[in-house]
């Protein structure tokens, strides 16, 4: 079904659609980044793996969001890209390429079916499988707890991340998650974009659980759009705390890891160069980044954010202020393009879709860059060189692990991928650009190594390196003309550079029809 044209806005927050043809003017190669950054790729469990009724998982609220009758969802991850039985050949594909890194989330209810109690014997070896045969293959895991998928029995009891009850509940799946796996794995992220999770799935009602207050362009069965987004950023922020804490107190002296927080960072830039559209961005910042980052580096929430939403905004108590305030040893990015933002409604702009709630209390209008539509926005590497400098000077220069940058695909069959080449090869140079302006960059994974189930455009939306049938029970893979480009990339035989692709094409002819 075709999308209301408000409901793009956080659509596009959480299903990226871009391409581009931006190039670098300066030529790079991967020996111009510090010896210890990690390439690698990206994935999340319900959009890779599929296998959800085997081996004891039971249904997690994604599931139940796919299978619902509302509009806009398109297709589920009951199968997905198999990963829970190609992860092999996954892995060893990967190795071919070079990568350096690949991240994974933990499906809780394949871990804990329940939600808590009983721990799933064949869970935990699915996850140590793969994270072995990651390291066997000198693939560096970075592993996210939580992405969209706590266990729908959580959801039925108490509300899920409505609650309080959420915070124990989740501290004692990680706790399962850091003694099972924690030995091999060094980089955990709590939560995945944890704005957008907050504010598409509990005020938009986007993604799943798909909560907010029925309004003209989403009838969610229930929730509330003007308080549910804080309530449940607020938890997420106390829960992330609380694992930071046990991971510190329990874990860190002998695993000696890392605990990062994940934020969806749109690039955010005035329209004009006028005063109100420099502070209408100044806003959006607040409200899209130090919203959830000002709690964790500085403690508390923004003076601006504290006035607009008043008595619907929950307050910390002292000891949770002194809990959360530096509860993170990274952050975790996901960015993919650049917005224009305003004051004044226009119609090439986007304005607030929610009759109540954050995008109505943050109160600009966004626009992509050079388009009016959201599938065909301009390159703008450049707004993630400004996006990394803001956070180098506004939060003390913390370590940043780009867990997400990708471009979708216009068509999901084509191999000969050039714009997104172009892309990988613009937005590469931009982390390049902010090391040596001092950034503290530690990872660019690109979203996704192979296509996958994605949220809210179902298997439209092709993100892959490698292209998959999924018209083909066996889902095989195809190799697309950005792995070739990758793959020299990493090895060092193909540098960035103002360069065509004539001789990778000439080279791609293996699985150029199918």
């Amino acid at each position: 079904m075709k999308m209301k044209p408000l409901s793009l806005l956080f659509s596009h927050f959480l299903v990226i659609v871009l391409t581009t043809s931006y190039v670098p003017v300066d030529a790079f190669t991967r020996s111009d980044f510090p010896e210890d950054f990690l390439f690698g790729a990206a994935t999340s469990a319900y959009q890779w793996e599929g296998a959800v009724n085997e081996d004891g998982r039971t249904p997690s609220i994604w599931d139940t969001f796919v299978h619902s009758d509302r509009p806009g969802i398109t297709g589920n991850g009951d199968i997905a890209s198999d990963g829970y039985h190609k992860y092999k050949e996954d892995v060893k594909l990967m190795a071919e390429m070079g990568l350096e890194s690949f991240r994974i989330s933990i499906s809780w209810s394949r871990l804990i079916p329940n939600g808590r109690g009983f721990v799933n014997p064949k869970g935990i070896l699915f996850y140590k499988n793969l994270i072995k045969e990651l390291k066997r293959h000198g693939i560096e895991p970075q592993v996210t707890l939580y992405h969209y998928d706590h266990p729908q029995s959580l959801e039925d009891e108490y509300g899920g991340w409505v609650d309080r009850k959420i915070i124990e509940d989740f501290t004692a799946y990680a706790d399962v998650c850091f003694r099972e796996f924690g030995e091999d794995v060094k980089l955990w992220t709590t939560i995945n974009e944890a704005t957008i999770f907050a504010t598409g799935s509990y005020g938009q009602g986007l993604g799943p659980p798909g909560r907010c207050t029925p309004n003209i362009l989403v009838n969610c069965p229930t929730g509330n759009s003007s308080t549910e987004p804080y309530l449940v950023g607020h938890n997420v922020l106390l829960a992330h705390a609380s694992v930071y804490k046990l991971y510190k107190l329990k874990y860190k002296s002998k695993q000696r890891g890392s605990i990062g927080f994940s934020i969806y960072a749109l690039g955010l830039t005035p329209a004009t160069n006028s005063k109100d559209d420099e502070i209408a961005t100044q806003r959006a910042q607040t409200f899209l980044y130090a919203w959830l980052l000002k709690p964790l580096v500085f403690g508390d929430y923004p003076d601006e954010v504290k006035r607009t939403v008043g008595s619907r905004l929950p307050v910390f108590s002292e000891e949770e202020l002194e809990q959360v305030k530096g509860s993170s040893d990274f952050l975790g990015l996901i960015h993919y393009t650049t917005f224009a933002v305003t004051n004044r409604y226009s119609p090439s702009t986007i304005f607030p879709m929610d009759v109540e709630g954050f995008t109505k209390d943050m109160g600009v209008y966004v626009s992509p860059i050079g388009n009016s539509t959201f599938f065909a926005s301009e390159p703008a590497p450049w707004g993630l060189e400004d996006t990394l400098e803001y956070l180098k000077d506004s939060y003390n220069n913390p370590p940043i692990y780009i867990l997400e940058n990708g471009a979708r695909l216009e068509s999901h069959s084509i191999l000969q991928d050039t714009k997104r080449i172009d892309y990988m090869k613009g937005y590469i140079g931009a982390v390049l650009n902010a090391i040596k302006n001092g950034s503290d960059m530690r990872s660019y994974l690109i979203w996704s190594m192979v296509d996958l189930y994605e949220l809210l455009g179902g298997y439209s939306s092709s993100f892959g390196l490698y292209y998959v049938n999924f018209s083909d029970p066996g889902r095989k893979r195809f190799p697309r003309l950005s792995v070739s480009w990758y793959t020299g990339f990493l090895n060092g035989t193909i540098d960035v550079a103002p360069q065509d692709t004539i001789q990778l094409k000439r080279n791609f002819s293996s699985y150029s029809s199918l």
